[in-house]
């Protein structure tokens, strides 16, 4: 993205138009040096779906991975009789 902040800035738009329009692409998520800001949210359920969706050659939205994983958690209390730790599904 640095190169078109540079492109942007030598044809003369300025640096918060970019910011903006970089903005708008991501989808307003904003980045941290690790990786992206919504990767802090999801639990080990949704991380594992993500990892097989990246082996298969698949992608799915995020709603969709949620609902995936809300459904999975259901079907397992509902068979067990038991919650699931949050940190696994939430």
């Amino acid at each position: 993205m640095d190169f078109l902040k540079k492109a942007q800035q030598s044809v003369g738009g300025n640096a918060s138009g970019s910011a903006q329009q970089q903005e708008a692409a991501t989808g307003g998520q904003q980045t941290t040096q690790g990786g992206n800001a919504a990767s802090s949210n999801l639990d080990y359920g949704d991380k594992g779906l993500d990892f097989i969706e990246k082996k298969t050659g698949h992608t799915m939205g995020r709603d969709t991975n949620e609902k995936i994983t809300d459904g999975a958690r259901g079907l397992y209390e509902k068979a067990t009789g038991k919650t699931v730790d949050p940190k696994w599904s939430n």
